[in-house]
């Protein structure tokens, strides 16, 4: 790795997931609260693992009764006698109360039974000449799974349940309190909350702060004790709440401009701009204040990545200056923090060890270190030693290697790895912080998020709720164990073919061995992202069938570029295994000749300069998709091609970059004069258009006369086949 001052790229490198991170930030206020439990009881069900007997359909599933919306979502079974619902608790805890909200479909007469695997079922309550409403049930037992057994429903439909919540208590031990401390000498520091060691094991949180009801109770049973966040506001109580309420503790973040990661924005002169730096600096100052006493507080984080983005910014004796001044900031808001709280160490986080030195002369009263590393995070130690330094660290983002990291595939992508490597990488991080003993002092990996999208697979543990490989591999890291834990389908092998030339509009075969390790039924869903070929994260399903033994045949999208392909195997249990590999989308390959092909070409107009422009009218013709013709923004334009001699037509292909024709006709001429037209469309949609053609012409020319956007024409090639 590059020590220098200002290396030309990140080496250890944070996930470039701003949006994620970010989106966790977000005010929101809070669903309706849960029925009062009593003092000494924790809510256990919510955000669990939910299974049910049968659902009336996909709106209808088990996890509607277990996700603290009491009158918006809701499990309703289908029209028969026996149903069941349960939910796994993920550890076995001693059992208080259950409270089930009926929706107008309620069980008459019902039991609550409680197992410690799953299979073996002990009843400790038996509900007969039940009105429906919510039923409060006083239980006494035990167990790591609970279910709601209807023998009996109380009328022709199902049984629907709005929640189904169980309360009780676990043997954890009430976490820690007091002052948080750095304690220890060099090479033997430890942190400490009212005197107990605390090692960090933690997540950086995603979803919105009104789900953290939801979803703060699995993060607890992961067994995290820590979660990190951004940025701190008067939006963050409700976060800190929900947090304290599930015995976890906060890593609470101050962002501050360039920041880390896309869309984080903004050059600041830290050397000239007292205005911004002063507001900063009163504005987190009033947030310590805030929330100094927060039984959730853990440390405060100043600043993500900074050190290294300021290389968006400057450069040369510039980009030293300014990294020196900006930790300098970075201390003078570690000494103001001090001075408002005293009993919560200050941090700051970067993604590169060549911030350090920088750390190192200019902010001596940080109490630890921060890094964001990937791939590379085993390295982090050998720099910390081979620096000289006198703190320790946590490590504040980890996990799998990230795109700046990974070797290009075949389609000249990111090769993304699978399930099973991303796994593994979790692993290898907590492993590598837990060798540097007595100097890491843990780390909040990357990532608990929910989003589905390029990013959220690659990198977050519970994309739409599904559970993954890397879920469990970090509660195993945490906990120890993962043993009683039903897993996701493991996916191996997966292949593309024709993995670099797949037909536009036309099918591509995707294959993959999946198994799931406990015998579950599997399902079937197939994604495709337009990151790579449009810059659109999203995953969205693909038209596909299967065609049987782990095959299926996939509709390629009709835009020209390369695309991810995703397959999702999920187990009915809330479990997934998620693999994607790349496919290049070309044209669809027309038979005979392009007579077309660099032959002299004209147009009504031609952009000069815009983008990646000059966009002259040849190079529509030039066979090649990464070149374009575009025309000035208005109506009407045209693009004609000589062929040289009267010429057979019988096919035109016309590539469209996203700057398409509407309406257009195509029409040839003998003399480039009189014009007939032999085509017209006015419901063009981009992408590709492959037209039947019955003529004899010397010229073929394209008349546009309605743009499908608000900028010009632009043809990547206009194919006429003879």
């Amino acid at each position: 790795m590059s020590r220098s001052s200002s290396p030309p790229a990140p080496t250890r490198r944070r996930a470039g997931l701003s949006v994620l991170a970010l989106g966790a930030l977000v005010a929101s206020s809070l669903g309706l609260a849960a029925p009062q439990a009593q003092a000494a009881d924790i809510l256990l069900s919510q955000g669990k693992t939910a299974t049910a007997s049968s659902h009336e359909g996909a709106g209808y599933a088990a996890s509607a009764a277990v996700d603290g919306n009491l009158t918006g979502t809701r499990w309703s079974s289908q029209w028969t006698d026996p149903q069941w619902l349960q939910v796994d608790l993920g550890r076995r805890a001693n059992l208080s109360r259950a409270v089930l909200t009926w929706e107008a479909a309620y069980g008459k007469s019902y039991q609550i039974q409680a197992s410690d695997n799953g299979t073996d079922w002990r009843t400790l309550r038996t509900v007969t000449g039940s009105d429906g409403g919510t039923d409060d049930l006083a239980l006494t037992g035990s167990g790591r799974y609970v279910r709601m057994l209807g023998t009996e429903r109380s009328g022709g439909y199902g049984y629907s349940l709005w929640e189904f919540q169980v309360y009780g208590t676990t043997d954890d031990p009430p976490p820690p309190t007091g002052a948080v401390r750095v304690s220890g000498s060099q090479g033997n520091w430890q942190l400490t909350v009212g005197g107990q060691p605390y090692t960090v094991k933690g997540l950086t949180w995603g979803p919105a702060i009104a789900d953290a009801p939801k979803y703060m109770p699995d993060v607890k049973s992961m067994g995290v004790n820590t979660i990190r966040t951004w940025g701190t506001d008067a939006g963050t109580k409700p976060l800190l709440d929900s947090a304290a309420a599930n015995g976890i503790r906060v890593i609470n973040g101050f962002w501050l401009q360039p920041g880390g990661g896309p869309g984080s924005g903004g050059c600041v002169n830290y050397v000239t701009d007292t205005t911004y730096k002063n507001n900063m600096l009163t504005e987190f100052a009033k947030w310590v204040e805030t929330y100094k006493s927060h039984p959730a507080t853990l440390m405060w984080n100043v600043g993500n990545e900074s050190v290294l983005g300021l290389q968006n910014c400057y450069s040369g004796t510039e980009l030293e200056t300014q990294r020196n001044a900006y930790t300098s900031f970075v201390n003078d808001v570690a000494k103001k923090i001090h001075s408002i709280d005293p009993d919560h160490p200050v941090t700051s986080t970067d993604a590169w060890t060549g911030a350090w030195p920088y750390y190192k002369r200019n902010a001596p009263d940080l109490d630890l270190y921060s890094m964001n590393s990937y791939g590379d995070i085993c390295g982090v130690q050998e720099d910390w030693n081979e620096g000289g330094y006198t703190k320790p660290y946590i490590i504040t983002e980890g996990g799998p290697a990230g795109e700046w990291e990974v070797p290009d595939d075949a389609n000249g992508v990111p090769d993304e790895p699978t399930d099973v490597q991303k796994a593994e990488g979790y692993t290898k991080a907590w492993d590598c912080v837990t060798g540097h003993r007595g100097v890491a002092l843990g780390a909040t990996l990357f990532h608990y998020g929910i989003e589905h999208d390029f990013g959220g697979i690659w990198f977050n543990l519970v994309p739409d709720g599904l559970k993954r490989l890397s879920y469990y591999a970090v509660k195993r890291a945490y906990t120890g164990s993962t043993s009683g834990d039903n897993t996701p389908p493991v996916i191996t092998n997966m292949a593309v073919n024709p993995a670099s030339s797949a037909p536009a509009g036309g099918e591509f075969t995707v294959r993959a061995d999946v198994r799931d390790p406990d015998g579950d039924p599997i399902t079937y869903k197939v994604f495709l992202s337009g990151n790579y070929a449009n810059g659109d994260k999203r995953l969205v399903e693909a038209k596909w069938r299967s065609t049987g033994a782990g095959t299926f045949a996939v509709t390629a999208p009709e835009k020209l570029g390369v695309w991810k392909v995703y397959i999702q195997a999920q187990d009915g249990r809330g479990n997934a295994g998620i693999e994607t590999k790349s496919v290049k989308v070309v044209a669809p390959p027309v038979t005979g000749t392009n007579v077309a092909l660099n032959k002299p070409t004209t147009a009504s107009s031609f952009q000069a300069s815009y983008g990646d422009c000059p966009c002259e009218p040849t190079k529509a013709t030039d066979g090649r998709t990464d070149t374009r013709w575009a025309s000035d923004w208005s109506d009407p334009q045209w693009i004609r091609v000589d062929l040289g001699a009267p010429t057979a037509i019988r096919k035109l292909q016309l590539v469209w970059d996203p700057a398409y024709a509407k309406s257009y006709d195509v029409q040839v001429s003998d003399d480039g004069n009189t014009w007939r037209t032999v085509h017209t469309t006015t419901t063009g949609n981009g992408d590709i258009d492959t037209i039947d053609v019955a003529a004899t012409a010397r010229h073929v020319r394209l008349h546009l006369t309605a743009r499908g956007t608000g900028w010009g024409y632009s043809l990547h090639e206009f194919g006429v086949y003879s």
